[in-house]
């Protein structure tokens, strides 16, 4: 099974990059993955494969079935797989073949090489359908690069159920990690992403009369100092928490004071529990700094995307699993990492494993971060993305 899904993948490979290609040069922002759909769609149509599409409205979830044991098979045993489709809102950089064609919107997170990687799967699995027993759900999701997460979307209707997968996979591309290798971490590994905005008003005039005034920039800022202490004093120590502000709008000149000041931030942990109770304490925190200082503030929450835990048992057999398709010298471990991640609803649901895709090539030039103008991917990863999620889908439905 491994040669034949190795084989399978090298001779899809250069299909697999052209349908990354063509992804790349159409992007779509979250919830707005129609044509994106459409062709996904219409290739799985082509392999032989009928999806349900209009799931979450953009998003598609299709099966491909084991056939073992003459077209009938006795495993109940359900795996799914997880592409997201989503691009974001940034102007491509890039000076290649396959450059965005839509202005001001690029994939710049990868998730063009996720979609084609899956539906190289969905390939390898059709053909070697005979070979094994079980059911992959391969689920293509939109909308992961905004809140409310099309994850949840999905769930909410019914994306793991009939059938319900024991476990679930998910692969994401790794810029800082070499094209060829792969990346594992177990238990808890990305953050909760919440979103924070407060409106701080005051009493403003003349900046040389502050005796007159409620300065809400002054009172803006105590509360920003002050927020900190929330992580510092507040959080577990064995939990890893960050409070960050990257928006602070202070309307005035050098010498008027605004009415009222706007801030932006956002809050990531991982810890549920925590999470809830940091939230509160700030919230409290900042209306009570405003209201002794004669202000006020308006704090409102966006709750975001839980934070992402990859199931222990379930990662470390993924892990072995990889090693036999890769070699142990190209699996690695990952480090915590505090950015986002809406797999994560699906880790709260069911045992999963989301694991990184080394993209990175030095030599090549390749090695802009995900979320920048520059971004790109040596595109031999498409080949070993394809094939080691089959591999490890057959491997989780048990075959030997």
């Amino acid at each position: 099974m491994l040669d034949s899904i190795k084989s399978l993948a090298r001779q899809y490979a250069a299909d697999i990059v052209q349908t990354r290609r063509h992804l790349h040069a159409h992007p779509e922002l979250s919830f707005q993955e129609h044509n994106t759909a459409r062709f996904v769609a219409d290739q799985l149509k082509a392999i032989g494969i009928t999806p349900q599409e209009g799931v979450a409205d953009t998003g598609l979830v299709a099966i491909v079935e084991g056939r073992k044991n003459n077209g009938s098979s006795s495993s109940s045993k359900v795996v799914a797989l997880r592409a997201d489709m989503d691009a974001l809102p940034i102007h491509e950089a890039n000076n290649v073949s396959y450059k965005s064609t839509v202005e001001g919107v690029m994939h710049a997170c990868g998730h063009d090489a996720h979609t084609a990687s899956l539906l190289g799967v969905a390939r390898i699995l059709h053909v070697l359908g005979d070979q094994f027993e079980g059911t992959v759900k391969l689920v293509f999701q939109p909308g992961e690069e905004k809140a409310p997460g099309g994850a949840s979307l999905m769930i909410r209707e019914g994306v793991l159920e009939n059938p319900t997968p024991i476990s679930m996979l998910g692969q994401h591309v790794a810029p800082n990690i070499p094209v060829g290798k792969i990346g594992f971490r177990e238990g808890m590994y990305m953050a909760s992403t919440d979103e924070l905005y407060l409106t701080v008003r005051g009493k403003g005039g003349h900046a040389a009369m502050p005796d007159n005034l409620v300065d809400p920039v002054l009172i803006a800022s105590h509360i920003i100092v002050a927020l900190q202490q929330i992580i510092s004093r507040n959080c577990p120590p064995a939990s890893p928490s960050v409070l960050s502000f990257g928006r602070f709008i202070a309307d005035g000149v050098t010498n008027v004071i605004p009415n009222e000041v706007t801030i932006q931030g956002t809050f990531r942990c991982m810890n549920e529990e925590w999470r809830e109770e940091g939230k509160r304490r700030m919230v409290k925190l900042a209306e009570g700094i405003a209201e002794a200082m004669g202000g006020s503030c308006e704090f409102t929450v966006v709750h975001g995307y839980p934070f992402l835990k990859n199931h222990p048992e379930l990662t470390r057999r993924v892990r072995a699993q990889a090693v036999d398709y890769m070699g142990a010298e190209n699996v690695v471990d990952l480090d915590l990492w505090m950015a986002g991640e809406d797999f994560a609803f699906y880790s709260q649901v069911v045992d999963s494993c989301f694991y990184r895709l080394g993209t990175r090539n030095e030599a090549r030039g390749i090695i802009s971060g995900v979320h920048t103008p520059t971004f790109d991917i040596d595109e031999a990863a498409l080949e070993t993305g394809a094939g080691l999620m089959s591999w490890l889908a057959v491997q989780e439905l048990g075959i030997m």
